[in-house]
């Protein structure tokens, strides 16, 4: 594993490479559970997590492990030590938290993978645009890029940066461009570099060509605000019916019920009731916060 500053990730209790030594005995089980994600190498390269698959979920079998029995043991032994016993719900929440590693821990790649491609969306028009200004006043295009690669384009600008580093040190500009768009998972730079390194083989007009590519995403992302804009009536509708009118008709319906029943219903089912509204307000707002468009303003 390369050596240098190591990525912190969420539920795994060591440093990256102490965590791999003490998991080299799960590695027969990790290779087989890494055969049902084959995407599993190419999102960790993306991460940037110097593992192999295999070494990665070896490592993610440990740490939920490690979990369980951390949490059982101070779940089960502390109580122990005051005469009680809490060995019924120890035991599934110790197992529901190792789940939870588990899962996190195999689909953190996916989520940094997730997190950099709308950090590229989300610039990808303005760095398009800047490029063509640069362009167009009589720039070459490694001057433009190193330009982008001082602003504050997230992801781009890092990308831009290495690629400005690596034709400074003589590598060709095309290659070095290639290879950058083999690294990026988002479809749509990946597309745009790949545009770009065929209008320089063939010698076309770098600025016309970056021109079209900046009308074309802004009328991209155009269409995405309208449909997301679309979207957000049936949202509305979905959010009123089961917040706010079901639970109203519902309770009323309970209480109505037991006035004429004599059956009388639990408070604690009302805080019940409460609790399932609250849980499902916040998947809601996160269910629209992740399906908005990571787009800026356009025009």
């Amino acid at each position: 594993m390369a050596k240098g500053k190591q990525k912190f990730i969420p539920f795994i209790p060591f440093k990256i490479d102490v965590a791999l030594k003490l998991s080299r005995s799960f590695l027969w089980l990790g290779n087989k559970l890494s055969a049902l994600n084959p995407y599993l190498p190419q999102k960790l390269a993306e991460a940037e997590i110097p593992l192999k698959d295999r070494e990665y979920i070896s490592i993610a079998i440990f740490s939920s492990l490690y979990w369980f029995c951390i949490l059982f043991s101070i779940l089960t032994f502390l109580p122990a030590l005051a005469g009680k016993n809490f060995i019924n719900i120890s035991f599934p929440l110790s197992l529901l938290v190792a789940v939870v590693a588990f899962l996190y821990i195999s689909f953190y790649p996916n989520l940094v993978s997730i997190k950099k491609s709308k950090d590229i969306e989300r610039n990808l028009l303005f760095v398009v645009r800047h490029l063509y200004v640069q362009v167009r006043s009589g720039v070459s295009l490694f001057d433009a890029m190193v330009a982008v690669s001082k602003e504050d384009y997230g992801l781009i600008s890092r990308e831009f940066e290495k690629a400005v580093k690596e034709i400074s040190t003589g590598k060709e500009q095309t290659i070095v461009l290639e290879e950058m768009a083999l690294r990026i998972s988002h479809t749509g730079f990946k597309r745009i570099l790949w545009q770009i390194v065929n209008c320089l083989k063939s010698g076309a007009d770098i600025s016309k060509l970056l021109n079209t590519i900046a009308n074309e995403l802004s009328q991209e992302q155009r269409v995405k605000i309208r449909k997301y804009g679309s979207q957000l009536s049936p949202y509305a509708l979905m959010y009123l019916m089961l917040t706010v009118i079901l639970p109203t008709l519902g309770i009323s319906f309970l209480i109505i019920l037991s006035s004429f029943s004599g059956i009388q219903i639990p408070e604690t089912f009302f805080f019940l009731i409460w609790g399932v509204i609250v849980l499902f307000q916040i998947m809601f707002i996160g269910m629209i916060k992740s399906s908005r468009p990571s787009v800026e303003v356009c025009s």
